[in-house]
């Protein structure tokens, strides 16, 4: 099984503290420590060969035992080689255990039989909190809506470029999210964010989403959850996925 590169591993944890740091409460801490103090505490060592050590797999191309289907009871999606394939008609799938602020590296590949066009080929998409979707769809020499393409936060932000491969080959997504923070009467006080490197090439830096993802309207915060499952669509088109892992970073 393929593993993350370590160049696209590196500038997703830079482009992972940027965001961090820029934060409110990030500032808040620096300041207070000495510079150079010797008793600040040190960050943890973490592996970063292949998989990173800190990381949570979800699929190692073995078994579904890490997903369940979005309707109850297992998931139905077809195991085989290595990869996990859309079994058209059986449902979403979705993980067991939910998470909140999350690093996520996920491998994908649309069938290399095309057919259909547009929103028809190889259509996906990988729902961070089971709501908001960065799509996936063969965007090889495919016309549709740019904010409907591979990459792109579907309905909202497209795509900084198109850097899709031909259909069938392996493709990588690198995301990391910002859940959406609400207070306790259900109001909207920071909105979710997300970066995302398509194939190792930054596609979206930091970007604010507008809401949870709708079909055909505007996209709205509706109070939810802390921590929810991470989902993958079947569109109806046997997509494949392999390597899959989270690295919590709330």
């Amino acid at each position: 099984m393929r593993r993350a590169r370590g160049s696209s591993m590196g500038m997703i944890r830079l482009l992972a503290l940027s965001a961090v740091l820029a934060s409110p409460l990030a500032a808040q801490i620096a300041r207070q420590w000495e510079v150079h103090d010797t008793l600040r505490p040190r960050p943890p060592i973490v592996s970063a060969r292949g998989v990173p050590s800190d990381a949570m797999v979800l699929f190692d191309g073995r078994d579904l035992s890490e997903w369940r289907s979005g309707q109850g009871g297992p998931a139905r999606w077809r195991v085989r080689d290595g990869y996990v394939e859309v079994v058209p008609g059986s449902g979403d799938i979705e993980t067991a255990r939910r998470f909140g602020d999350v690093q996520v590296h996920i491998e994908w590949a649309t069938p290399a039989e095309v057919n259909g066009e547009g929103q028809g080929r190889g259509n996906s998409g990988v729902f961070l909190m089971g709501m908001y979707e960065l799509q996936i769809l063969d965007s090889y020499g495919n016309r549709t809506y740019a904010d409907g393409q591979a990459g792109a936060i579907y309905g909202q932000h497209p795509p900084l470029v198109n850097v899709s491969r031909p259909p069938g080959e392996w493709q990588t997504y690198d995301i990391v999210f910002r859940r959406p923070r609400f207070d306790s009467t259900g109001a909207l006080t920071s909105p979710a964010r997300m970066t995302v490197l398509h194939n190792g090439v930054l596609v979206h830096h930091n970007i604010e989403l507008l809401g949870a993802t709708a079909n055909m309207r505007r996209a709205v915060y509706t109070a939810h959850a802390d921590r929810l499952p991470i989902k993958l669509q079947d569109h109806g088109n046997r997509t494949r996925f392999r390597n899959i892992w989270v690295r919590k970073i709330d």
